[in-house]
């Protein structure tokens, strides 16, 4: 074996190591942390409105097998979020398994741009959680920005702050202002930042009408959806 072929392989073995272990303690822990989640609610969502929500959000959430590199989803997918509250932010564990779920947590919180270790996760726990109980627990978990200095979690919650009715009662429009928000919800606050909001309201809304495309699989900010093509 060349010698660059050599230092490559043992460059990338600790690599391999973190995320062999970080897949086989998500799989170690997963059903112990599952039995402890509360029963599901049932999608809180319409058709339609879960239509929006993957389109903007996981537009391959139905296939994937927990990352997906789709055209404008970026690194994220729904999966991935809801690995990194099941696993690292609502429950605490103890003992060795505690001790690797506050490192793993710590490694989100400084590199979870790049922290491969949520995608090794999430690998295992699309395997092991159904696709409509991920979208139940995404539904109720999503964070949605700070209101009065409170932090907002869930569709629900955020509908009747933001927009004063339950989420069966929003129009089209009302419910693609609070998925335009999941991006950077505080960025895109309804009370705070309303025109920069408007201006992502009216990108998705040129996306759900087919009039344009992200640019590219990491366009999350959905800059395809401009002047020049139709959109905004």
């Amino acid at each position: 074996m060349k010698r660059p072929v050599r230092i490559a392989l043992l460059c990338l073995c600790p690599i391999f190591a973190y995320l062999g272990l970080a897949a086989a303690w998500a799989a170690h822990v997963h059903d112990g942390l599952a039995a402890a989640l509360p029963a599901p609610h049932g999608s809180a969502l319409s058709p339609r409105q879960t239509a929006i929500l993957l389109a903007v959000e996981d537009p391959d959430f139905q296939t994937h097998a927990g990352i997906s590199i789709a055209r404008g989803q970026g690194l994220a997918t729904l999966t991935s979020a809801v690995t990194r509250d099941f696993y690292l932010m609502d429950a605490r564990l103890g003992g060795a398994a505690g001790v690797l779920q506050r490192f793993y947590a710590q490694v989100q919180r400084c590199c979870k741009a790049i922290d491969l270790g949520r995608d090794a996760m999430a690998l295992v726990l699309d395997a092991r959680m159904p696709k409509d109980r991920q979208l139940d627990y995404y539904i109720g978990h999503v964070y949605m920005g700070t209101q009065a200095g409170v932090q907002v979690h869930g569709l629900a919650l955020a509908a009747l702050l933001y927009a004063g009715k339950p989420l069966a009662a929003l129009s089209e429009h009302d419910f693609v202002r609070l998925v335009a928000m999941i991006k950077a919800p505080n960025q895109y606050h309804p009370l705070r930042q309303p025109a920069a909001l408007a201006e992502r309201v009216a990108r998705i809304e040129a996306l759900l009408a087919g009039r344009c495309k992200p640019a590219g699989w990491s366009d999350t900010l959905l800059q395809g959806c401009t002047h020049k093509d139709g959109g905004v």
